[in-house]
């Protein structure tokens, strides 16, 4: 099978890549490092393996028509990390380019191609649905109105113009994936080496999460899949507070979580990404389980076992 990814060099792609790579399939990253057109394959992962090509997500189609031909899936993650800085004018048109014109770049490659992919996932958010409060959240709620939700709407309209006769297309609404190799995670945990864990904000807010091990499985499931298609909560089943993730953290950490950070503080900190943070998101992924989907890690202290080994 040939899987071609954009972003497969991140904290999500490079172990999703390598699973299929480890099966034998034939797994194309997309890549910014490479010139436009240039390929690579990577050294170790045998034949086929992993082959890093080139491209520019400037919006235009570019070669990357040619990578796409006769693929079993695309999967697009390609994106500025959220979390990598404050929230000015000037970061937040970033984060919306780095998506919008990335997944624009892949839907005019989808238009040229002869043979088109039979799946496109394109990565979405659980901020999706703004801040709601307690609300259970399937994939059928409705948006919210925040800078997140604004932009995980438009990115999610900019991967449906790919339709066409026979291409499925699959937004990926994902919570905060935990591994304690990266990601949000690993900054999460410093605090609670230092005795200074704690809640954030009122604690009161629920925190979409999944384990990295079930995202990855996740987008090779719905990849095998053809009955999922649409938006997808890429959350674990049991939602929790941040409270409750707290307490988890600490438990699995052998460290107390009483130490809180304050709303106020942490917007004079990170400005308006704080309440972005702070949003509270009580999504369930209805989909995956109405279509079958077994979550190996389920429940918040499950997961911290499975990551910390305790």
């Amino acid at each position: 099978m040939k899987v071609v990814v954009a972003g497969g060099s991140g904290f999500l792609g490079s172990p999703l890549c390598w699973a299929w790579a480890e099966e034998g399939h034939d797994v194309r990253v997309l890549t910014r490092s490479l010139a436009a057109g240039q390929a690579q394959h990577e050294s170790g992962t045998g034949k086929p393996g992993i082959t890093r090509v080139g491209w520019e997500p400037d919006g235009r189609a570019g070669a990357i028509a040619r990578d796409l031909e006769d693929a079993a899936a695309v999967i697009n993650l390609a994106g500025e990390s959220i979390a990598g800085g404050r929230w000015t004018a000037a970061r937040k048109k970033a984060l919306r380019d780095s998506r919008i014109l990335s997944t624009r770049s892949i839907v005019e490659a989808l238009a040229a191609t002869h043979n088109p992919p039979a799946t496109f996932i394109n990565a979405s958010g659980a901020g999706y649905y703004g801040d709601r409060g307690s609300e259970t959240l399937s994939e059928d709620a409705l948006p919210g109105g925040d800078f997140l939700a604004r932009l995980c709407v438009d990115w999610e309209a900019e991967a449906a113009r790919a339709a066409r006769p026979g291409l499925r297309i699959v937004c990926l609404r994902a919570g905060l994936a935990l591994e304690k190799s990266g990601g949000v995670l690993g900054k999460m945990i410093t605090p609670f080496r230092f005795f200074a864990g704690g809640p954030m904000g009122s604690g009161r807010q629920y925190m979409p999460w999944i384990h990295r091990h079930d995202w990855v499985e996740l987008v090779r499931w719905i990849v095998d899949t053809p009955g999922v298609s649409g938006p997808v909560n890429a959350t674990a089943p049991h939602p929790v507070t941040n409270r409750e993730f707290s307490r988890a953290l600490g438990r699995a950490l052998h460290r107390p979580a009483l130490l809180p950070a304050p709303r106020f503080a942490l917007r004079l900190a990170l400005g308006e990404m704080a309440d972005g943070i702070l949003a509270s998101q009580r999504a369930i992924p209805a989909r995956a389980l109405a279509f079958g989907y077994h979550f190996r890690y389920p429940e918040i202290d499950i997961a911290f076992r499975g990551i910390f080994g305790d």
